[in-house]
């Protein structure tokens, strides 16, 4: 039995954004409460931050992984603060807020009011060409069509198939949705990745008035001024790394080594490290992916959620040119690519217009997007045939023909996990019997509620305080 004076031990696996901002609310939490627990947080790469990995060279602020996140999702907004790092915060350029699709091998500019690919302003979605004339009129059928909930979960493509057609799905939804996931939208989860359209159809009757609703609820919040859709940091997303690491500097971190076993003991868990080492828990927040998290977990539990759950491998190509040798004007942030365009890329940032503070002032940047769930072979391309595809369709899309001063590739294998119809309930199940049979491990992170950089710390957050609050009745 433990003396009074013994201090409770989490051990926080996985040192991506999840398992740092597990970590840093766990430490800060528990400093607010006035408790004392001891965090060790264990990574298995050589480094922290997961994906997030920005390159500064030759002037160029240059992300490898994610290039920014979703301003209106606030927990890395409020990390920002709480890291004293919001003054680096900064929104897209305003003067390149156009976004354009591909259809026919042309660009279209994407008519304004989409939310989320669903037409919240009539005019300009019945003025584009990215639908045809049917097709408008089936998407606008949604405002009157009756509305059919479904009480179970169902596909994000079906639910939108069935309210605004598969036209609109086809040339607008599919490569502004599933180029988050970069998944099928067909085999999606409406409840796991955007619940909301769920909702809209059971409050509104309708996912575009639905989407006008909120629209209009947040242009009131902005004193209707339209916020920047996107932001990022900007040195680049590692800002955010670099505080983490500096505020987690009294916790004890190891890189480099791998869990091997996760064994339950008269009180909390005994970890076997990749080195030798043994560490004891009193609760364990695991953060890896959903694969890692299986291997860990499958001799303690029968669920198998975790290991049916795909990771889908992507690949993005940054490329540099002087801006005396580009022959084309863009006026965007970048374009995106339906699958139907059987090009390799599935979207194009044009980063020097989008990012300001990316890009020397005579040089231009452009970051291209390959593979998909269903195109798993582009990525397997090597470095000078794969940036010959991406030049290719560049050139087809925008015409450029410029030779780049240099390219960065990077490949992130099994990076993208993709959420099956039924993940909401799958997730309850594993969590139900996880609490059954090994109180005090909590399981977290992209392959759980959502991917992007906000969710995940979010996700982190809670996680947090759930084991805070474990500890806390345990003793």
């Amino acid at each position: 039995m433990r003396s009074a004076e013994s201090i409770d031990t989490i051990v926080v696996i996985g040192g991506g954004i999840s398992g740092l901002s597990s970590a840093f609310y766990l430490r800060k939490m528990a400093e607010e409460q006035g408790r004392s627990i001891q965090i060790e947080l264990v990574e298995a790469g050589p480094q922290l931050g997961g994906k997030i990995n920005t390159l500064h060279r030759d002037g160029f602020v240059i992300e490898k992984g994610p290039d920014s996140f979703l301003s209106r999702k606030l927990p890395i907004i409020e990390l920002a603060h709480d890291l004293g790092i919001e003054e680096e915060l900064v929104p897209t350029n305003t003067k390149a807020a156009k976004t354009y699709i591909m259809k026919d091998g042309r660009l279209h500019s994407m008519p304004k009011g989409l939310v989320l690919g669903i037409p919240t302003s009539i005019l300009p979605f019945l003025e584009s060409d990215l639908v045809s004339g049917q097709g408008k009129l089936t998407a606008l059928a949604d405002v009157w069509k009756r509305p059919q909930p479904q009480d179970d979960d169902e596909s994000l493509g079906g639910f939108l198939a069935r309210r605004i057609g598969d036209e609109i799905v086809k040339h607008i939804a599919e490569p502004l949705l599933a180029g988050i996931y970069a998944g099928d939208l067909y085999k999606l989860s409406l409840q796991a990745t955007f619940p909301q359209f769920a909702q809209y159809e059971k409050e509104h009757g309708s996912i575009i008035l639905g989407s006008r609703h909120q629209r209009a609820l947040m242009a009131e919040k902005n004193k209707g001024k339209p916020p920047a859709t996107f932001m990022t940091f900007r040195k680049g997303l590692t800002t955010m790394v670099e505080a983490l690491i500096k505020e987690l500097e009294s916790i004890t971190i190891h890189t480099g080594i791998k869990v091997d076993a996760l064994n339950p003991q008269a009180r909390g868990y005994e970890l076997s490290l990749s080195n030798g080492q043994k560490l004891q828990a009193d609760a364990v927040i695991v953060t890896t992916p959903a694969y890692a998290a299986h291997d860990l977990l499958k001799e303690h539990i029968e669920n198998r959620m975790l290991e049916a759950i795909r990771y889908v491998s992507v690949a993005n190509v940054v490329l540099a040119f002087d801006k005396s040798t580009i022959d084309v004007q863009f006026d965007g942030s970048g374009f995106l690519v339906p699958r139907s365009e059987g090009l390799r890329i599935t979207a194009c940032t044009w980063t020097s217009n989008k990012w300001l503070h990316s890009t020397p002032d005579d040089k231009v940047l452009v970051r291209c997007y390959v593979g998909h769930s269903e195109d798993q072979e582009s990525i397997k391309l090597d470095d000078e045939a794969l940036v010959a595809a991406v030049r290719e369709d560049i050139e087809k899309a925008i015409g450029l023909k410029a030779t780049p001063i240099f390219t960065e590739i990077t490949r992130l294998n099994r990076s993208m996990p993709q959420y099956p119809v039924g993940h909401v309930q799958a997730i309850r199940e594993l969590r139900t019997e996880l609490n059954e049979k090994l109180p005090g491990v909590w399981v977290t992170g992209a392959a759980f509620d959502g991917v992007g950089l906000p969710d995940c710390i979010r996700q982190g957050k809670e996680a947090a305080r759930l084991m805070l609050d474990y500890i806390a009745h345990k003793s």
